[in-house]
């Protein structure tokens, strides 16, 4: 069956439907990893985005119970430009396909990726529709449905859960506030046997110091930042009092809590092979990343924030930590799933930033 990728520039890209028959309407990406595609259909971070996969061949390993990110995933639609259909591992419990028309994402294959990558690059991020498989759209109906189609700005209302629940440890007690959390960042804390609490993005600030905390984390998560403000406000009240660890999507509510601003990207960081420079290890790290809006060095200035990590690519930053309070933020993905675990020790300093504030209490005491 056939199937077109229609974006809102009037390119048409026309090729081999997979998946879910649904038709679709996202922000079309690139993401550049070879491996890991199972971690990136199930990252909520990539909820309402068609994501496009730069590595021709996706499939050949299947889908496992083991590398999800997220019971429930979010992605809208799904480009390749070859789909395996007889994976190959020991591991495998389905195919691509059959996973794809579970979870109702559709997907379109045998289309030059190269050539939608080059144009995304060239033109930005832009929308476009993914037609469904029972009907003829043209191009003028394609490009009504995008215009009359609002813009999502509830992202993060949608990945979040809707109760808090708790992990069991003996450790520090840690809120980890889910704005469309990976599972990686739970397996760390948990792996360092640490009392976590998963509460929804509007828990409040109230509620959250009720649960006495040691730390707090806060997650990734998908869209503009600045469409959360009640978690901007909840920041602002908790990082003078409890460590504050921000991770991608959590890096900018920290940052713009602390007055700085974000700015979206022309088409963002998605990958797991993106070098970071880091300013006080004098040290680069590849990381794995996955954000479509990004801090501005400029506005860090007027603020207590210190710039801590760089992009090597692009300059835009990617580390900031607070000059008084005990908390810092990455851009990127430390627990890497997919990608390298250059920066897993971050979960380390995390640890470390919580027992030196509560010596340095007890000294004061």
């Amino acid at each position: 069956m056939k199937r077109r990728l229609i974006l809102e520039d009037g390119t048409i890209f026309e090729g081999q439907a997979f998946g879910s028959t649904d038709e679709k309407i996202g922000e079309v990406v690139f993401t550049t990893g070879m491996t890991g595609y199972q971690e990136t259909l199930s990252d909520p971070s990539y909820c309402g985005q068609i994501v496009t996969m730069t590595y021709p061949l996706i499939g050949n390993y299947g889908i496992n119970k083991d590398d999800f990110e997220t019971i429930n995933p979010a992605i809208f639609g799904f480009v390749v430009k070859e789909f395996c259909e007889t994976p190959s591992n020991f591991r495998s419990d389905e195919s691509l396909n059959e996973f794809l028309i579970a979870n109702n994402i559709p997907g379109i294959a045998g289309i030059d990726t190269r050539k939608l990558t080059k144009i995304l690059r060239k033109h930005g991020t832009m929308r476009g529709i993914l037609t469904a498989t029972d009907e003829e759209v043209t191009l003028e109906q394609a490009l009504a449905k995008m215009e009359n189609k609002e813009s999502l700005t509830d992202q993060v209302s949608r990945v979040s859960t809707m109760k808090p629940y708790v992990s069991p440890g003996r450790g520090y007690r840690i809120v980890l506030v889910d704005f469309g959390m990976k599972h990686g960042i739970l397996r760390e804390l948990t792996k360092r046997n640490c009392h976590v609490t998963v509460v929804p993005y509007n828990y409040g600030a109230e509620n959250i110091l009720r649960l006495k905390p040691d730390g707090i984390m806060l997650t990734n998560g998908p869209g503009n930042p600045k469409n959360v403000p009640e978690a901007i406000e909840m920041i602002k009240e908790v990082i003078p009092t409890v460590p504050t660890f921000g991770i991608c999507l959590g890096h900018q509510l920290l940052a713009l809590a602390c007055g700085a601003d974000t700015d979206r990207l022309k088409f963002g960081h998605r990958g797991s092979n993106h070098p970071v420079y880091d300013y006080e290890t004098k040290k680069t790290y590849l990381t794995s990343q996955n954000h479509g809006y990004a801090v501005t060095e400029e506005s860090i200035k007027a603020t207590d924030l210190v710039l801590t990590q760089v992009a090597l690519n692009d300059k835009t930053v990617e580390g900031v930590k607070h000059a008084t309070y005990p908390a810092f933020s990455v851009q990127y993905h430390p627990e890497a799933s997919p990608g390298p675990d250059d920066t897993n020790y971050l979960f380390d300093k995390f640890m470390n930033t919580i027992e030196l504030y509560q010596a340095t209490l007890k000294e004061e005491a």
